[in-house]
């Protein structure tokens, strides 16, 4: 059994989801693992890992429109606002979705479905620059 370890960083949008597909794609052709798993981790608290479809745009939007309304900025509950208005809601953002992701690798592929892109979700209102860790096990 080997293991690959790889940090990358992701300079995102504010408020975005973008996507990483072919950056992880790429991470895991390049390895010497054949067949195993990826895993992927957001070393971020404000900031989430998603599986989403990649083919219509409009399910993106959507997605953000939902968020928007769930957790709101300026609001009275938030206790934590030292970082600006949208530093609690992107907390918690981040804890309705995903900060690990676990995809399974056959053939030096990932083992996506047609419609699916993983994509790095920002939650905050100014571009950053994210590290993910990406994980590689297998043979």
């Amino acid at each position: 059994m080997a293991i690959e370890n790889e940090t990358i960083l992701i300079k995102t949008s504010a408020k975005s989801l973008n996507d990483i597909t072919l950056r992880i794609k790429e991470q895991v052709r390049s390895s010497n693992i054949q067949d195993g798993i990826c895993t992927l981790f957001i070393k971020h608290t404000s900031a989430s890992l998603i599986i989403q479809e990649n083919a219509d745009p409009s399910v993106l939007r959507d997605i953000e429109n939902f968020f928007k309304k769930l957790v709101p900025e300026n609001n009275d509950l938030y206790v934590h606002t030292a970082e600006g208005s949208d530093d609690m809601p992107a907390h918690i953002r981040s804890l309705l979705t995903n900060t690990h992701l676990s995809i399974p690798i056959i053939n030096k592929e990932l083992q996506l479905g047609t419609w699916q892109g993983i994509y790095l979700y920002e939650h905050r209102n100014h571009f950053h620059e994210r590290k993910v860790i990406v994980n590689i096990i297998g043979e």
